[in-house]
């Protein structure tokens, strides 16, 4: 396993009862990964949507409130059933938020996904710890979790 700098990386794990080939289907699906993606109460407006390797998807996460959140993820790397790699700007574009990944891997019990970001600086790291992102990204797996029936 790689070496990540421990003061700007944030680590999320969850295990989920279904095999890794189910799970990968529901993330690698341009139809499906909108619908599950984000925090509890928050939806997605997609722009444009291109799951591959080189390809990206701009988006919009929607706040229960209204509340806008423009996305941007540059695909840098897509190992079938095994690995996502991802840049991840603030909006179509924009600035660099992180360097991001999904792992897939069979446990027993069903697959165990991690979701990891290298934040650009510890001060991003320190906000993202400071408004839950691992509650939010938790929050997220289980909104997986449940569009594939296992939640």
């Amino acid at each position: 396993m790689k070496d990540y700098p421990v003061d700007r990386t944030l680590l999320i794990r969850r295990v989920i009862k279904a095999p890794v080939a189910t799970i990968w289907g529901a993330w690698i699906n341009a139809e499906s990964l909108p619908k599950w993606w984000g925090p509890d109460g928050f939806s997605c407006r997609t722009k444009r949507i291109d799951l591959r390797q080189g390809g990206e998807w701009v988006f919009d996460m929607i706040a229960p409130d209204g509340t806008v959140f423009p996305n941007h993820h540059r695909y840098v790397l897509v190992e079938p059933q095994r690995r996502i790699e991802y840049t991840l700007l603030w909006g179509e574009d924009g600035p660099k938020h992180a360097d991001a990944w999904v792992d897939f891997e069979t446990v027993e019990g069903g697959t165990q996904v991690t979701l990891g970001m290298v934040m650009v600086t510890v001060e991003e790291y320190q906000n993202a710890k400071g408004f839950g992102a691992e509650a939010l990204g938790l929050q997220t797996l289980g909104k997986l979790a449940a569009i594939i029936g296992v939640a």
